[in-house]
């Protein structure tokens, strides 16, 4: 089965609304182990809207599975990231005015600065990951400049979920279309974006995904049910 990554970025987004110490993120990632997860994943933001460092200290003592820190290429968190060192870091890419993360990294781009990044982190035993769209062009790139420093990719699922038919078909396409490329080049492949117990089914039983990044539908679902119901009903639609 497919692994269970739940982020946990949208109890600290509850908490900020009214400048409170609760709820707390790490009691729903502590929660979410004991329901199934094998992992929880934070996005520590520049402007720091949701998770702090100090959620990202106290995650790192108490997380049983994989921490998976997701975070930009900025000489700043390059610094937290090597002071905390989470199991797995996910670079992301990360504008100021964006509700949430909009796209996957461009690497024919930016791919410089991301191996930079990538070769300081797994230097120091942090498994790196990126974010990038279902896009053959960013997978090849990504096999020909960073096998060696970048151990894997999380697939943006943004343009699936939003799909409807035969649209959502073809956007399952490419999603199975790159992980069959990153798999033959070695890398490990992730999912995440967007991803509800109603749509995770198809991405789930795509062979070769191993693990699935969920956090804002399992949040909200949270608010009306619990955090221990809506993580148990999310490894049942995946299973």
């Amino acid at each position: 089965m497919t692994d269970l990554s739940v982020n946990v970025d949208h109890v600290a987004t509850l908490r900020q609304a009214r400048k409170a110490a609760y709820p707390d993120p790490v009691e729903a990632a502590e929660i979410a182990e004991q329901q199934g997860a094998t992992g929880i994943t934070i996005h520590l933001r520049s402007d720091r809207r949701h998770i702090h460092e100090s959620d990202l200290a106290s995650l790192r003592q108490t997380v049983k599975g994989k921490l998976n820190l997701e975070m930009a290429t900025t000489e700043e968190m390059t610094t937290i990231a090597l002071r905390y060192r989470p199991d797995q870091v996910s670079l992301v890419p990360e504008r100021p005015e964006e509700v949430t993360t909009e796209g996957g990294l461009d690497l024919l781009s930016t791919g410089e600065r991301v191996v930079a990044v990538a070769k300081k982190l797994e230097a120091q035993g942090i498994a790196v990951s990126v974010f990038v769209d279902p896009e053959p062009r960013q997978i090849e790139h990504l096999l020909s400049t960073a096998v060696g420093c970048v151990e894997g990719f999380e697939i943006n699922t943004d343009s699936y979920t939003k799909a409807q038919g035969a649209e959502a078909q073809a956007e399952l396409r490419k999603i199975v279309q790159v992980t069959t490329m990153g798999l033959e080049g070695g890398l490990r492949v992730y999912a995440g974006h967007g991803l509800t117990t109603a749509n995770v089914g198809p991405v789930a039983s795509i062979p070769g995904i191993e693990e699935l990044n969920i956090g804002h539908s399992i949040i909200s679902r949270a608010v009306i049910v619990g955090m221990e119901q809506a993580v148990r009903e999310m490894l049942h639609a995946m299973a």
